[in-house]
């Protein structure tokens, strides 16, 4: 018996991914512009800047659709976002700005992630659900 066609996802899921994605590689950017160029520990660039490569390790999975991913992801970002904090009160200007914007950052991708999780879980509780 030929499985069935997976259901497309909806508009909401969807855009969840969207904004996902867009939010860490918008994170990944920010933390190497920020460490290399805008606001460096040291002129000229600071080693600071390898702290975006665990960004990097979601990336697939976020691609792919993983639902793993994006739970793991939700909890992750947070280790970011108390960097940010931290950077934001004891940095001067623009480097307190920038992790400001690092901040805000975390939080739309933590937002996506928890939702996208949320709606796709509620969509497969249909799916079983109708027969």
């Amino acid at each position: 018996m030929p499985t069935p066609p997976a259901a497309t996802p909806s508009a909401a899921v969807q855009a969840t991914r969207a904004v996902a994605v867009g939010s860490l590689l918008a994170l990944i950017a920010l933390g190497l512009a920020w460490e290399l160029w805008l606001a460096p520990l040291r002129p000229g660039g600071s080693w600071l800047a390898i702290k975006v490569l665990p960004l990097l390790l979601p990336l697939p999975g976020l691609l792919k659709n993983r639902m793993y991913t994006y739970r793991w992801v939700a909890l992750f970002v947070w280790l970011y976002f108390v960097e940010g904090v931290v950077r934001a009160s004891g940095d001067r200007p623009p480097g307190n700005r920038l992790a400001l914007l690092q901040i805000a950052l975390c939080l739309v991708l933590f937002a996506a992630c928890t939702l996208h999780v949320r709606l796709r879980q509620r969509s497969a509780q249909r799916a079983a659900a109708s027969p």
